[in-house]
């Protein structure tokens, strides 16, 4: 075995490495460099966006996430230039096609949370609702505690904190109780057949005519609209100012209770609910007809 080929070999490349390091130092040094100015230059930009992007949108949460992306992107950017000045431009190409590539995958992998993220990016511009504000979505309605840019926390009227998922508020129905000053409470009523209705309705309305709350201005409605299996139904409507969801349940509360007192005052009655049987196997035979004497 010719050791000394070998050997000679080996120190050779060595030295053709070393000569190349020598040679790619000040560029090595240029690409730190341009990247300490980049990451400094990323810094200044993005402060100086996140400013003017919240004087202008008012939003907070809308103006770091902007401010983040251009910071991002400048780093990309000042990456890719060091990476060139370094004489790595096939590097830069291989990154490039491996980011794309990683970027599909994580796409499908996450598509959830990047959903959530863009749905949350929409909602900062548009603003649908804002932080203590009251609403109601999918089955979940309580006080906006903290808006983040994938998820909204609330606090159950039941004093629970719920985390919704932005896509859910972006792609479903909601309500937003706090963007009007009034609410209306229709209360569904229901009195006997053998009742006068117009007197009835005389009676309901002055009953709740000085409910808390209530909105004088707006009239109070009372509209009949079935003939019940009992009772003919009706529902009466009455606009309250909405401070809170708790003043607006004992609002609806205490119409209920000045209704029942009025009914019991003036002698209407509201029926229980009626039922006839029939015991015949064909129908229309009593009780005391089937049973064995």
């Amino acid at each position: 075995m010719n050791l000394k080929k070998y050997y000679d070999l080996i120190v050779n490349k060595l030295i053709s490495w070393t000569e190349e390091l020598i040679t790619m130092l000040p560029n090595f040094a240029l690409a730190i460099i341009v990247l300490v100015a980049f990451v400094f230059a990323g810094r200044l930009i993005r402060n100086l966006f996140s400013k003017i992007l919240f004087k202008t949108l008012n939003n907070a949460s809308l103006s770091s996430i902007i401010s983040k992306i251009i910071y991002i992107v400048i780093i990309t950017i000042g990456s890719f230039a060091a990476l060139s000045l370094m004489n790595l431009d096939k590097t830069v190409t291989s990154l490039l096609a491996g980011a794309g590539i990683l970027g599909l995958a994580l796409g499908f992998a996450f598509q959830d949370i990047a959903t959530n993220f863009i749905a949350g990016f929409f909602m900062a511009i548009r603003r649908p609702f804002k932080i203590g504000q009251v609403i109601h979505c999918e089955g979940h309605s309580g006080v906006i505690k903290h808006i983040e840019i994938r998820t909204t926390e609330i606090s159950s009227f039941q004093g629970q904190e719920v985390i919704i998922p932005n896509k859910l508020l972006f792609q479903n129905p909601l309500i937003n109780d706090s963007e009007n000053i009034y609410k209306r409470i229709d209360l569904e009523v229901g009195v006997s057949y053998g009742e006068d209705l117009e007197r009835v309705r005389e009676v309901s309305i002055q009953a709740v005519r000085n409910i808390p709350n209530i909105q004088k201005e707006k009239e109070i409605s009372l509209v009949y609209k079935e003939f019940g299996a009992s009772s003919i139904n009706f529902t009466l409507m009455v606009w309250v100012e909405f401070k809170s969801q708790m003043e607006f349940l004992k609002s609806r509360s205490e119409a209920i209770i000045s209704i029942k007192k009025a009914y019991d005052k003036e002698d209407i009655m509201i029926p229980f609910p009626i039922r006839t049987l029939d015991f015949g196997i064909k129908g229309g035979e009593k009780l005391n007809e089937v049973l064995p004497r």
